[in-house]
């Protein structure tokens, strides 16, 4: 009886995770447009994390594209148009010097374009497992559906988050000694 358990308790995470999941999007979107303060000691932080884990991205990148062909390609890609997003999110954001410090606010309109992104990332996931499960081919016809896309998209999120930290760096007012 109690192995039965097991299968219960992931059933029943399973379906609190896919009825929260429109929730933590919406929380992901309203908290991406929220203004926020540069906590100096804490953007010099991420930014170096992220350039970590953009070292082990595309490392792991490598290693997949062995398996995966193209893995590497749209990991690459996905990164390059993050950077681009990035610069481009630090021109429309907004900055404010205050005597408490620097602060910044996204823009909205990108915020939810890269929420989106992943909300329909998720859903084409479904989507391929849903054809999977029925026997039917992949959508891998049109390229962007491919499964490597979603290597694409966590390339983008990743140079995206890394260019905005490391141009929000720049902001920053030198270190006093």
């Amino acid at each position: 009886m109690p192995l039965l358990i097991v299968p219960l308790v992931i059933l029943v995470l399973l379906v609190l995770w896919l009825l929260l999941l429109p929730l933590s999007l919406w929380q992901r979107y309203r908290l991406g447009k929220a203004r926020r303060k540069a906590w100096p000691w804490l953007v010099r932080l991420n930014s170096w994390l992220l350039l970590l884990s953009v070292g082990l991205f595309v490392t792991s990148m490598a290693i997949t594209n062995v398996w995966w062909p193209g893995a590497l390609a749209y990991a690459l890609a996905g990164m390059g148009a993050g950077l681009l997003t990035g610069i481009i999110g630090l021109w429309l954001s907004r900055f404010e010097q205050t005597p408490q410090g620097m602060y910044y606010t996204p823009n909205p309109w990108l915020v939810l374009t890269l929420t989106l992104l992943v909300a329909a990332r998720i859903a084409m996931g479904f989507v391929e497992m849903w054809r999977y499960w029925q026997g039917r081919e992949a959508l891998s016809i049109i390229p962007v559906l491919d499964h490597a896309s979603l290597f694409a998209v966590a390339g983008l999120l990743l140079g995206y988050y890394l260019s905005y930290t490391w141009g929000l760096r720049r902001r920053l007012p030198p270190r006093v000694a």
